[in-house]
Order: structure tokens, then C-alpha cells, then sequence
């Protein structure tokens, strides 16, 4: 700073510095968002604050360095338009963000956004509605960090058209509010209530759960704090009787209007450094660590063979070996683990999710002391394998371990080239002859076993 003293006034300097540091953020990262206000209804009761919402959201977002997409009192075409627009801007950014203030429903477990030229006369209608589901596909094509946010659990009158018009021997569910939606990994979901519940739209010029997000969404917090933050104060301000649904699923911190670090460049050009093979050892190992199987430790340990939780891995198995070697070889519930032993069939059937295809596919295992593995192979040893791991406690709840390598191109989420690797988590039942299981992570899927 004394060098640079020499060729411009003290007060010109800092102010060269204050505009140095003040373009920081958004040179080192790319931000997107897609707020979506719709409140001038044509078929149902129309709403006065989600235009003011999405103007005043998208304010607050441009100054925290987002690229904003703004849509207010979207038809049909415009919502899916926009949509499309930033789906193709997710796939290229590091952080991106879906805001929608608005009507909503769910119908059979399933969550839709309502533009606001929708009728609702029956099931077939809802194909003019937005699915939530794709959008929360659009958003996992973003680098780091994905966030959703719905401040839409207001009372939705067409509900109970189309109630009516699914009569009561065909077994649709219709529920109150939004169904409940996992975070997928690196993802916050934020909802302005519980699922099943309905939101308040306010008295003033924003809904309370946005009135609590514009409060807090730019202060230098870490972001999982920012969102547990916007749920107390929703929740104190509506008298302890509404509380938003939130699931976050990040590893790490992640801030949005964090402390900036400074880097001052190095006085001679330098090589580039080389790639560390261990800089994604440490979130690997978190999340391995979490499924807690044999399998999800193998995998770690292949991965990072030589970084720092290789040999935490290594003991991790051999302790995992050893349980299931002195597991009790009763035939009675005291064993547990011997209750779920011998041969099944696995059926996975994963739902058409965006572009990609569903699809069907059955694969073999067994249960040995507990321990399940199953596995399926394509035609080539690398293309479209995969294989399901993880233990059987005595009550039969579990979380299995899935990782395979993909197959066409067409089934997959992003278009991937056959034999890119994947991995996914499962969380399953069993009794001692079926059990039944669901994809945790990125598209809807379905497993059904069934003991020989």
C-alpha cells in the first residue's frame, strides 16, 4: 500500500480499493435466478401480493450479484418460456435459485405451479400447470449451490373442482398445501409453510415468509443460517402458527454476501498449480461417512487411495467385516440380521423425468448375515452397470449405497454419455420376504424387492 501511495492520493486509492473489492463476488462466481410472481388470475381468486413480491425479490437478488429472470402475472406460454430460458442458464452457473410466489396445489404427491390463464376442470388440466419436479431437475444442473423457494401454500379454491371432478372411487389425493419435497445434495428447499398446510398472503405490501426473506437474504451470513433465520422470524410473526418447511442438503458453507478475501497477484507470472487429487476427498468422505456402508467406504477408499481418510476408510471396513463376522446365527429376531438372508429380485423403476426417459430395469442380490449386494451389467463391463449395497438392521429400515456407470444417453437427467459414473442413495424397508425402497437424489425412482 506505500508503493501504491506514491502515484495517487491517499483518498483516490481507497477509493479504487472500495470499488476493487465491491466487484469481487460476481467475478468469482455465476449467479442465476428465475422469480416468478403470479397473482392476477383469470379462473380463481386472485392474489394482490405476489407481483410486489417477485419486484422487490428480484431487487434484493441483482444486488447480490444474481442475473435475474423475471416474469410477473405469467400465462401459460410465457411460465414455460421462461422456464426453458433458465434452464439453459442453470446449466452454466455456479449458484442458482428458483423464487415462485403464486397459486399451487399438489395432486397424487406431486407439486404444481399455476400461471395464471389455468382452468381446472379436470386431471387432464393439469398439463398446463408447471411441475415442480422439473424445475428442482433444471436446478441440479447448477455447479454448487441450488435453492427453491415456493411462497405458495395459499389456499388454492380449484382444488376442490378438480376434488370433485376425480370422484372419490378413483384414490387421487388432493392435500391441502404442498407435498413435502427432499433437498436433493447441495440443495436448499424453503417452503413458506409445512407441507399439507396452507400460508397467509399478508396485509401489506409483501407476504409474511417474503417479508422474512428480504429481511435477511443479504445480510454476511452463512446461507443455511439465512434460511433458519427466515423461518423464525415467518413463525414468530404469524403467532407461532405458521413455520416454513425447510431441507437443506449442502456440504460446507456457502455465503452470499460473505466476507470477501483479498488475493494480490504474484509480481512474475507462475506455472499453474497442479490439480489436487484430494481437494474433493474431505466432502466425499462426509457424505460416505453419513451412509455409513461397506460399499460407500469402498468407494471412498477408490477414489482417494492416498489422501487423508484413507486409512480412517480402511478401518472403518475392516470394523463393518468384523460386525458382520461375529453377527449372532440364530434363526430367531434375536440374530436380526440372519431374518433377511438368501436370494432376491430387485425391480428399480425410475420415472420420465424432463427430457430424460423412464425406464425399468431388474437386477439380482443377496442377502449374506445381513449384508445386502445386488447388481445389474450391461452389455460392455463399464457401460450402464449397477450395483446396490448396504447392511439390513433387525427392524429392516435402512439407507443402501448405489453406484453404476450410465447407459443411453437418452435415460439419463443431462444427456450423458454412456459409461459416465453416477452414484445415488436409497432409502428402503424391508419385512422377511419384500421390502420396498426410494431414490434420495436427482429423479423419482422406485425399488421393489422381493425375496425368492
Amino acid at each position: 500500500m506505500r508503493a501504491l501511495s506514491r502515484f495517487c492520493p491517499a483518498g483516490l486509492c481507497l477509493a479504487l480499493l472500495a470499488c476493487w473489492l465491491s466487484v469481487a463476488p460476481a467475478s468469482a462466481e455465476t449467479r442465476v435466478a428465475l422469480v416468478i410472481g403470479n397473482g392476477a388470475y383469470a379462473s380463481t381468486a386472485q392474489l394482490p401480493n405476489p407481483s410486489h413480491d417477485a419486484e422487490d425479490v428480484a431487487a434484493s437478488l441483482k444486488r447480490s450479484g444474481f442475473e435475474v429472470l423475471q416474469g410477473i402475472d405469467l400465462r401459460q406460454a410465457d411460465m414455460q418460456d421462461l422456464t426453458i430460458r433458465f434452464a439453459r442458464a442453470a446449466s452454466k452457473a455456479d449458484v442458482a435459485m428458483f423464487y415462485y410466489s403464486g397459486h399451487a396445489m399438489q395432486y397424487n404427491g406431486v407439486n404444481y405451479l399455476m400461471p395464471v390463464d389455468a382452468v381446472l376442470s379436470d386431471e387432464a388440466d393439469l398439463k398446463r400447470f408447471v411441475r415442480v419436479d422439473d424445475i428442482v431437475n433444471d436446478l441440479q444442473q447448477a455447479k454448487n449451490l441450488r435453492i427453491l423457494i415456493l411462497d405458495s401454500c395459499r389456499d388454492n379454491p380449484l382444488a376442490e373442482t378438480l376434488k370433485r371432478s376425480a370422484g372419490m372411487t378413483r384414490g387421487a389425493s388432493i392435500g391441502r398445501g404442498l407435498s413435502k419435497v427432499e433437498a436433493p445434495r447441495g440443495t436448499i428447499v424453503s417452503f413458506s409453510t409445512q407441507s399439507g398446510q396452507t400460508a397467509a398472503d399478508g396485509s401489506g405490501r409483501n407476504s409474511p415468509y417474503t417479508t422474512a426473506f428480504l429481511k435477511h437474504i443479504e445480510e454476511p451470513q452463512e446461507i443455511g443460517e439465512v434460511f433458519r433465520d427466515i423461518s423464525s422470524d415467518v413463525y414468530d410473526s404469524s403467532g407461532k402458527t405458521q413455520l416454513p418447511e425447510l431441507s437443506l442438503s449442502i456440504i460446507g458453507k456457502f455465503y452470499l454476501n460473505g466476507p470477501v478475501s483479498v488475493t494480490v497477484a504474484p509480481a512474475a507470472p507462475q506455472a499453474a498449480p497442479r490439480a489436487d487429487p484430494c481437494a474433493a476427498a474431505e466432502a466425499h468422505w462426509k457424505a460416505a461417512d453419513g451412509i455409513g456402508t461397506l460399499g460407500a467406504f469402498d468407494d471412498h477408499l477408490a477414489r482417494f487411495p492416498n489422501c487423508i481418510f484413507a486409512t480412517l476408510a480402511k478401518a472403518r471396513i475392516e470394523g463393518l467385516k468384523q460386525k458382520v463376522a461375529l453377527a449372532p446365527s440364530g434363526n430367531g429376531r434375536s440374530g436380526g440380521s440372519k431374518d433377511f438372508d438368501g436370494s432376491w429380485d430387485v425391480t428399480l423403476n425410475c420415472l420420465a423425468t424432463g427430457k430424460a426417459q423412464g425406464f425399468t430395469r431388474p437386477l439380482v442380490a443377496t442377502v449374506t448375515n445381513g449384508v445386502l449386494h445386488a447388481e445389474a451389467e450391461g452389455p460392455g463391463n463399464n457401460i450402464n452397470r449397477l450395483e446396490i449395497d448396504g447392511q439390513i438392521p433387525a427392524d429392516g429400515k435402512t439407507t443402501l449405497s448405489a453406484r453404476g456407470t450410465t447407459g443411453a444417453s437418452a435415460y439419463t437427467l443431462n444427456n450423458l454419455a454412456p459409461g459416465s459414473p453416477y452414484a445415488f442413495t436409497v432409502d428402503a424397508q424391508f419385512d422377511r420376504t419384500r421390502g420396498t425402497g426410494k431414490r434420495n437424489e436427482a429423479r423419482a425412482c422406485n425399488l421393489v424387492f422381493v425375496k425368492r
